[in-house]
């Protein structure tokens, strides 16, 4: 889908509005129409144009002045100011507080979207000189995914046919398999790659504070709002909102999602005012949300509305093919803090690597290289480097042990008698209590090396007393 670029037309003369209106929609524009300067900062307030064109006279302020607080509000704003009272003086005031150009009316169509068209590509020129161009270039520069094996490339075209419908799209993996990833090469790969791409984690986000991040607040809404904030789904209007973890959602944010979805309306919280934004969702779990809905924790309606496009990324251990241009990419990435060394792999490390399971995934992958590079010794990176664990030495070219991942610890706090064998509750119960202590009671660290979100953290603690 196309995205206009959104215009909006203040004037207090409505068949004048109109005409203009039916001439630019023609073009492809998006249109809104104002009459009054406070209805324009109404609608300024909770949209982004990229152009106005306003009326030096209204019937409740003087257009000079409403230019000049448009401007403080959206800087790079280019304004064409419309009268039909022209004279020099104003000409010359109007494009001193910032105005792109000046008409008198009633104006010639022709003449209008001439100088509207020109007004857009200062525009673009001041978002390029003023680094934001740049930033969102950054943002949605073209995705690294290597896909040497058959799964990956056929996952890879099928990703660049569901970037350019604009359909909300689920896509489904193991923790560390790259989901992030291919959101956003779905937004890359979408007529919307010139907006933002704005991502979430649903799961590390307390259920209190989820819809005001996701759709905003007023100011005095709750306690401790002193101001307005803008939630995300506004942040990436005409953009891609990414909400990773979407299991993890609580059941009355579902409802609001779902309404959202079906009508690009919202509301922000403490506010009762509807607003619509152009948004696509992309989702992402690691989870059976079928299993998810069958048990009442996710809504049946909201899983098949977002359950239209579907995207399944294969574990690492189901395209071993992968493994080794993976780690040999990871190699060439430089470290944080520290210049980045000729490294290679060991022919043992390299056999290794391709018989581990990788219950990790890709993130596993990228950790082990890069704790290989920080502690080999010499250039080539050997077993030992990758896998420090008891009994093994560096440079030992024993295979690892794959139920061990690096960030995992593995020495029980219950001890059985040794004809006795734990339960899986057990092993689970004693891993958490173990990690938790390790890094002195801190969750959202302990969560992130168990590889869940923090609020299933706080449900296992609940659940193992």
């Amino acid at each position: 889908m196309k995205v206009h670029q959104r215009i909006l037309i203040l004037d207090d003369e409505e068949e004048l509005r109109s005409i203009i209106s039916q001439r630019l929609t023609r073009r492809g524009y998006e249109i809104i129409e104002a009459g009054t300067a406070q209805e324009g900062m109404d609608l300024l307030q909770d949209n982004l144009f990229e152009a106005i064109l306003l009326d030096i006279r209204l019937p409740d302020g003087d257009g000079l002045q409403f230019l000049m607080k448009m401007k403080k509000r959206q800087p790079d704003l280019q304004v064409i100011m419309l009268t039909g009272h022209g004279t020099l003086e104003s000409a010359i005031e109007a494009m001193k507080a910032g105005a792109f150009d000046y008409l008198t009316k009633p104006c010639n169509l022709s003449e209008l979207e001439i100088t509207l068209q020109k007004a857009l590509e200062q525009r673009k020129l001041v978002v390029e000189n003023t680094g934001l161009r740049q930033a969102v270039h950054r943002q949605n520069s073209e995705p690294k995914i290597i896909a040497g094996s058959a799964k990956m490339q056929s996952l890879m075209e099928i990703t660049r046919k569901i970037a350019q419908a604009d359909a909300p799209v689920l896509i489904q993996g193991e923790s560390g398999t790259g989901k992030e990833l291919f959101a956003r090469a779905i937004h890359v790969w979408s007529s919307r790659n010139s907006q933002a791409f704005i991502p979430l984690n649903a799961g590390a986000i307390h259920e209190t504070l989820m819809e005001s991040e996701l759709f905003g607040h007023e100011k005095g809404a709750f306690t401790g709002a002193s101001g307005g904030k803008l939630g995300l789904v506004e942040m990436a209007d005409r953009g891609t909102l990414f909400l990773d973890e979407i299991g993890e959602m609580p059941l009355a944010l579902q409802v609001k999602l779902l309404r959202f979805l079906e009508t690009g309306e919202f509301r922000r919280v403490g506010d009762n005012r509807l607003r619509r934004v152009d948004v696509r969702i992309v989702t992402a779990t690691n989870r059976n949300l079928l299993e998810e809905v069958e048990s009442g924790r996710f809504r049946k309606d909201l899983y098949y509305r977002l359950n239209g496009l579907v995207l399944h990324i294969p574990a690492l251990r189901e395209r071993k093919e992968d493994i080794i241009p993976l780690a040999e990419h990871f190699l060439k990435s430089g470290l944080k803090g520290q210049s980045n060394l000729d490294r290679k792999l060991a022919a043992e490390t390299r056999e290794a690597l391709q018989d581990y399971d990788f219950p990790g995934n890709v993130r596993e992958l990228a950790h082990l290289i890069e704790r290989g590079k920080i502690l080999a010794e010499g250039s080539a990176i050997m077993i030992g480097d990758l896998w420090t664990e008891l009994g093994q030495g560096r440079g030992n070219s024993r295979a690892p042990v794959p139920s061990k991942g690096i960030e995992q610890i593995t020495e029980p706090i219950i001890e059985r008698q040794e004809e006795e064998y734990p339960t899986l509750a057990e092993v689970e119960k004693n891993h958490i209590l173990s990690t938790l202590d390790k890094v002195d009671g801190n969750r959202a660290q302990a969560a992130r090396m168990l590889g869940i979100s923090v609020r299933n953290l706080y449900r296992k603690i609940e659940e193992y007393r």
